[in-house]
């Protein structure tokens, strides 16, 4: 892959003109949530970046940046990225005092950023200075960086030498060599991009001689599903249940099991760890009002929904007696319970699960509604 991200890199520095390629572009996911269509393209040029950057290179690390804010504020619900992250960082190590109102931009574009981009970020360029500057400026945004920079007492929220620690640590998180990096941060890179076998050597390496563990357990689960090999992730799972040591986390993992084996197609053993998961809940007090009891109605629906012929009838009418013992069910769980009546023939009960779906869906738009006044 570094090859690869190496010539993406020199592209973009014989040409300003190629930075076009790295801009935000609005897409959809498969939920229908505003994404970045170019994020992948952008995060090769800032690995490469992150390896090998030269005093020359500030102008395209400030345009990746603003495009990070960009996609940030545009698209919210994609959070607070490694990628944002690693912007920051490049952004930062310039030391640029002027930079102060980008990495503000990138602070404020949506709540994650707001609750984890680092504030040691907008004093990169030292916190005297930094704090100078704004005060100085005439900048639309002063009053409320300063409020951000200084405390009550309008003493800086950061000292020196804290600013110099964080700085350290930045170092660490984003080494200087490819081969200091977690195998696991090349597993997701190569996902980023679609290099799924690329990933898939990367995350064999890392559980190589790993002692399998509820944390080696937990990521392979993880990453197998993000890979899409949903039986090696319900394997995974499958071996995990020794460590769910009260019936809430059993219940859990057996719903957890549940749909990794939906997922892989294995719909009798999704059915078997469905009825595993509700016998856990019987010692679970309450568990009726609980999350958890709301995600297992909805992964009875959407089992009974994937299902073929008696088995899916049988998990249908289960998953209808189940809903009704279950209050404040949410959209999603409507949606599934409307489709899976659709899927066994049933079709009163597909009308009464649609009309509870749109009465949801007005519900919510009510409330939009009003918070947007």
């Amino acid at each position: 892959m570094m090859k690869a991200v190496r010539r993406e890199l020199e592209r973009m520095r014989e040409s300003a003109a190629a930075w076009q390629e790295l801009r935000y572009e609005r897409a959809t996911d498969a939920d229908s949530n505003d994404r970045d269509g170019n994020a992948a393209q952008r995060a090769k040029v800032l690995w490469a970046l992150q390896y090998d950057r030269t005093p020359d290179d500030i102008a395209l690390v400030r345009w990746l940046a603003e495009q990070e804010a960009l996609c940030r504020r545009k698209a919210p619900f994609q959070g607070l990225s490694e990628e944002t992250k690693l912007a920051g960082f490049l952004l930062a190590e310039y030391r640029q005092v002027a930079d102060v109102w980008l990495h503000w931009e990138i602070k404020r574009a949506n709540f994650d950023t707001w609750c984890g981009y680092d504030l040691q970020h907008l004093f990169a360029a030292g916190v005297p200075d930094t704090v100078a500057f704004v005060r100085d400026s005439e900048h639309a945004d002063r009053d409320a960086v300063l409020e951000l920079l200084l405390d009550e007492a309008g003493r800086p929220s950061v000292s020196e030498e804290g600013l110099a620690e964080w700085s350290l640590s930045q170092r660490s998180w984003f080494p200087a060599e490819p081969t200091a990096e977690d195998p696991l941060t090349w597993v997701e890179r190569a996902e980023l991009v679609g290099d799924q076998v690329l990933a898939r050597q990367e995350l064999d390496r890392w559980a190589a001689d790993r002692e399998r563990d509820k944390t080696t357990l937990g990521v392979l689960r993880y990453q197998f599903a993000e890979l899409g090999s949903y039986a090696e992730a319900a394997r995974a799972q499958r071996e995990s249940l020794v460590y769910a040591d009260n019936p809430w986390d059993s219940a859990s993992a057996w719903r957890t099991l549940a749909e990794l084996e939906r997922q892989a197609g294995d719909q009798h053993a999704a059915w078997d760890a469905l009825r595993e998961c509700r016998r856990a809940l019987d010692d679970v007090s309450g568990w009726s009002d609980a999350g958890l009891g709301r995600m297992y109605v909805e992964e009875l629906f959407l089992l009974a929904g994937a299902a073929a012929g008696e088995l899916a009838v049988t998990v249908f009418v289960e998953a209808d007696r189940q809903a009704s013992d279950v209050p404040d069910l949410p959209l999603v769980v409507w949606q599934a319970a409307a489709e899976a009546a659709d899927n066994v023939g049933d079709q009163t009960k597909a009308t009464h699960y649609q009309q509870l779906r749109n009465a949801e869906q007005r519900r919510i738009d009510t409330v939009m509604e009003e918070l947007r006044r």
